[in-house]
C-alpha cells in the first residue's frame, strides 16, 4: 500500500517522481508535493474521524430514543424495540474483520466511500421508517455500512498520513471515537427533546454527504492484489460472531438457559471454530491467523476485549444509575457523563501527541488502572445520596482519561505491530474483538442487575466493581504489548 509520502495511483502530477528519480531540497515541486501530502492526510483525516464519529454515535444514541419511539410505535413490545439497538450491534460485529479484509484487498476507498454512501441512505430510510419493522432492516443495513467504514477509514488515515505522524492521527482518530460513543446519550437527547427520536438518524445524511464529497478528493490507493477471503469461512466467521453477539444480548431477556440463548451461543462457538480451522488450511483465510502469530498485536487483541467489555459495560450503567437511583431525566443523565467524554478526548490526544511508539504499553496499563480506579472509587464512595460535584463529576473525569488514553494506546501498538498493506485487516480484528468484548460486559451487567430492583443502587455499584476488575486486567495484560515480532507480510 502507499502512504501519503510516496507516490500512488490516481495522485496528481505532483506526486510523480522526477525522470532523474530526484529533486533539490526547496524547489517549487517538493514544496508542492509537500503541501499536496499534507493536504491529503488533513483530508483523510477529517473524512475518517467524520465517519467513526456517525459508526461509534449509532451504537449509542439510539438508546435514549426508546420512550418516544414507543409513542409512535405503541403496538410495539419491549423486546421488538430493542431490536433497533441489536440489529445494528450484531450486523456491525459480525462484519468487522471480513470488512477489513476487504478493503486490504479491494481498495480502501472504494469501500470507504460506498460504506459510508449506504450508511447515509440507511439513515435516510431509518428516519423515514413506518414501522418497527422497516426501521430494524434500516438498523442493519447501518450496521453493515458501518462495518465497512470503520476498518477502511483507519486504512485511509494510514495509508495518506507519513509514518512520523500516523501516532497523532491515530490520537484524533481515537480522540473522536470516544467522545462519540460517551456524547451519544447527552446529543441523542437534546435530539429528542426537540424534534423527536427521527431526527437522531436524519442528522446523519448532511455529516454523510459531505464525508463523500471530500473523500472524492482523495488519491485512490492500490488494491493488494491479494485474493478475497474464503466465502465458506467469512460466512462461518461473520455468523459466529453475530450468534455469540446475539445470544449474549438476549441472554438477560430470553433466560440464559433457553433453548434460543444456548442455540444462539452454541451455535455461534462452533460456527467460529469452523471458520477459524478453515481458515488455517486455506490460501485467503477469512481469519488471518498470522497477524496473531505477531505477539505484539496478538496482546492488543487481549487487552482490547477485556478493556471493551469493562468500558461498554460502564457507559451503559452509568447512565442507568445517574437515571433509576439518582431520578435524573435521559437528558440531564446525558449532560452529566459529558465531561468524561471530553475528558476522553484530552487522554487520547495526549497519547496520540507525547507519547513514544515503545510506550504505548505503559499507556494502555496507565489509561486501564485511571479507569479502573475511577470504577472502583464510585463502587466505594456512590450512593442513593446525589453527590454529583463532589464525587461523580471528578471520578467521571478521571475514568474519562483513562478510557481515551487506553483506547488510543491500544490501536497505535496495533496499527505499529502491522505491515501497511493490512492496516484494515488488522483494524477490523482489532475493532471485533472490543466488540465482542462489548457484548459479554453488557451481558455481566445484565446478569448483575437482574438480581437486584431496578430503584436499588447496589446492582450498579456491583457492576463499577466488576468494570474495575476488567479494567485491571487489562492493565495486567498490557505488558506483554511491548514485546514485538517482525512484522507480518
Amino acid at each position: 500500500m502507499t502512504t501519503a509520502s510516496s507516490p500512488s495511483p490516481g495522485a496528481g502530477p505532483a506526486q510523480t517522481a522526477e525522470p532523474d528519480g530526484e529533486r533539490a531540497p526547496g524547489t517549487p515541486e517538493t514544496t508542492a508535493t509537500a503541501a499536496s501530502a499534507a493536504a491529503s492526510a488533513k483530508r483523510a483525516l477529517l473524512v475518517a474521524s467524520g465517519a467513526t464519529f456517525l459508526a461509534v454515535l449509532d451504537t449509542t444514541v439510539v438508546n435514549i430514543a426508546f420512550a418516544d419511539l414507543r409513542v409512535d410505535f405503541p403496538d410495539a413490545s419491549l423486546s421488538q424495540l430493542t431490536w433497533v439497538v441489536t440489529a445494528y450491534t450484531v450486523v456491525f460485529a459480525a462484519l468487522l474483520a471480513v470488512a477489513g479484509r476487504v478493503a486490504d484487498v479491494t481498495g480502501r476507498k472504494k469501500l470507504f466511500l460506498r460504506s459510508t454512501a449506504l450508511f447515509t441512505l440507511a439513515s435516510l430510510l431509518s428516519g423515514l421508517a413506518t414501522s418497527v419493522e422497516l426501521l430494524v432492516a434500516a438498523r442493519a443495513l447501518q450496521g453493515v455500512a458501518a462495518a465497512g467504514m470503520i476498518p477502511a477509514a483507519l486504512g485511509l488515515v494510514l495509508q495518506h498520513t507519513p509514518p512520523a505522524r500516523r501516532q497523532i492521527a491515530v490520537g484524533v482518530w481515537g480522540a473522536v471515537g470516544s467522545m462519540a460513543a460517551a456524547v451519544g446519550p447527552s446529543l441523542g437527547g437534546l435530539l429528542v427533546d426537540v424534534w423527536g427520536w427521527r431526527s437522531v438518524f436524519l442528522i446523519n445524511l448532511p455529516i454523510g454527504l459531505a464525508i463523500v464529497m471530500i473523500t472524492t478528493r482523495l488519491a485512490g490507493d492500490t488494491p493488494s492484489g491479494r485474493r478475497l477471503p474464503d466465502p465458506v469461512g467469512t460466512l462461518a466467521l461473520a455468523l459466529g460472531v453475530g450468534g455469540v453477539v446475539f445470544g449474549v444480548t438476549q441472554g438477560t431477556e430470553w433466560g440464559w438457559g433457553s433453548g434460543r440463548v444456548l442455540g444462539l451461543l452454541i451455535g455461534g462457538a462452533v460456527l467460529l471454530a469452523v471458520a477459524l480451522l478453515v481458515s488455517r488450511r486455506h490460501e485467503a483465510p477469512a481469519v488471518e491467523w498470522d497477524l496473531w502469530r505477531n505477539r505484539a498485536f496478538a496482546a492488543t487483541n487481549v487487552t482490547s476485549v477485556l478493556f471493551g467489555a469493562a468500558m461498554y459495560s460502564y457507559l451503559l450503567s452509568s447512565l442507568l444509575f445517574l437515571n433509576a437511583v439518582w431520578g435524573y431525566s435521559e437528558l440531564k443523565a446525558g449532560l452529566a457523563v459529558t465531561p468524561g467524554a471530553f475528558a476522553a478526548a484530552v487522554g487520547a490526544m495526549v497519547v496520540g501527541r507525547r507519547v513514544r511508539p515503545a510506550a504505548q504499553w505503559v499507556a494502555v496499563a496507565v489509561g486501564s488502572v485511571l479507569f479502573g480506579a475511577s470504577c472502583g472509587a464510585m463502587w466505594l464512595l456512590l450512593g442513593d445520596e446525589r453527590q454529583y460535584a463532589a464525587v461523580w463529576l471528578p471520578l467521571g473525569i478521571v475514568g474519562g482519561l483513562g478510557i481515551g488514553a487506553a483506547l488510543t494506546a491500544i490501536s497505535n501498538a496495533a496499527t505499529a505491530s502491522l505491515p501497511p498493506q493490512r492496516f484494515a485487516s488488522g483494524t477490523g480484528l482489532l475493532m471485533t474483538t472490543r466488540q465482542v468484548g462489548g457484548a459479554l460486559g453488557i451481558a455481566a451487567l445484565a446478569a448483575i442487575l437482574e438480581r437486584y430492583d431496578v430503584l436499588d443502587d447496589q446492582g450498579y455499584l456491583e457492576v463499577f466493581l466488576a468494570c474495575a476488575v476488567g479494567a485491571l486486567a487489562a492493565a495486567v495484560a498490557a505488558p506483554a504489548i511491548r514485546v514485538r515480532s517482525s512484522r507480518t507480510s
